[in-house]
């Protein structure tokens, strides 16, 4: 059993998933990007919740391998759950650029991020 990038969840209101380092710990380890994205879930369109979700994808710049995955936000401990495959088999960040996102879900945002923090 690989004890590396095992993923986590916070069962609350809002509910919170990660997978791999944070970026304070990526950081440390050399230099990284950071994507991130804060939206409002389409099925609060209607409702007029103010609810918004936060993802944030930990890259590594040179090699360009995920190396962490977060969430806050509906849903978020079912959809790092399945990203933590990807970061457990090396995926990159073109990888997730060239995944076809299922329209309309949360998770699609992970793979159309494009907006990188300084």
């Amino acid at each position: 059993m690989d004890y590396a990038n095992v993923p986590t969840a916070v069962f609350s209101t809002p509910p919170v998933g990660a997978v791999g380092l944070t970026e304070a710990e990526a950081a440390q380890r050399g230099e990284i990007d950071v994507y991130v994205s804060s939206f409002k879930p389409l099925k609060h369109t209607l409702t007029g919740r103010a609810e918004r979700t936060m993802m944030k994808l930990v890259v590594d710049r040179a090699s360009q391998r995920v190396l962490g995955l977060h969430m806050v936000g509906a849903d978020a401990p079912e959809i790092v759950q399945g990203f933590a495959v990807a970061l457990k088999c090396g995926a990159t960040k073109r990888d997730f650029d060239a995944t076809v996102g299922i329209h309309p879900t949360a998770a699609e945002e992970f793979v159309t991020l494009r907006e990188k923090r300084n």
